[in-house]
């Protein structure tokens, strides 16, 4: 829900709203804290998630995290456990008005995926272009399976 932003000294009956946003903010908080993981809202206290996909192919994952205005130097990738992490932050522009509806994320965000076991966590790539941040992480060459004559 967007907000009308508040004027400083205002008394408008907006004050209601305000303290209802703050009121979701704490229980999104009490939330990520007591669901592992977040249960997908927020990661971390402070932290948001931005827009996230997964595509599959034949020899790879692909996550794509939209990250817009989001330089390369800003964000950080790691990979734990076959689990890229994307971190970083996004800055608030300075703005020359009042803001009437502000939706993007700004500050810190930490973005994680689960991907299956058979990923090659050495050979991972990633490239940030118009905004999408595309990590590659390639598929472990699978064994082949043979069978096991039993004898008696």
């Amino acid at each position: 829900m967007t907000l009308p932003a508040r004027r400083a000294g205002s008394t408008a009956p907006w004050g209601l709203l305000y303290e209802w946003q703050e009121v979701r903010e704490k229980l999104g908080e009490l939330w990520a804290s007591a669901v592992p993981g977040g249960g997908g809202l927020v990661t971390q206290v402070g932290a948001w998630e931005p827009s996230a996909d997964i595509e599959e192919t034949d020899d790879a994952y692909l996550p794509e995290v939209d990250l817009p205005g989001v330089r390369r130097d800003e964000v950080t990738i790691e990979v734990v456990d076959s689990e890229p992490a994307v971190h970083g932050e996004v800055r608030e522009r300075r703005r020359t008005g009042i803001p009437r509806r502000q939706t993007r994320g700004v500050g810190q965000f930490d973005c994680r995926m689960s991907l299956p076991a058979d990923t090659d966590t050495e050979h991972i790539s990633a490239e940030l272009t118009d905004g999408v941040l595309t990590v590659r992480v390639s598929k472990a060459d699978q064994p082949e399976r043979r069978r096991i004559e039993i004898t008696s």
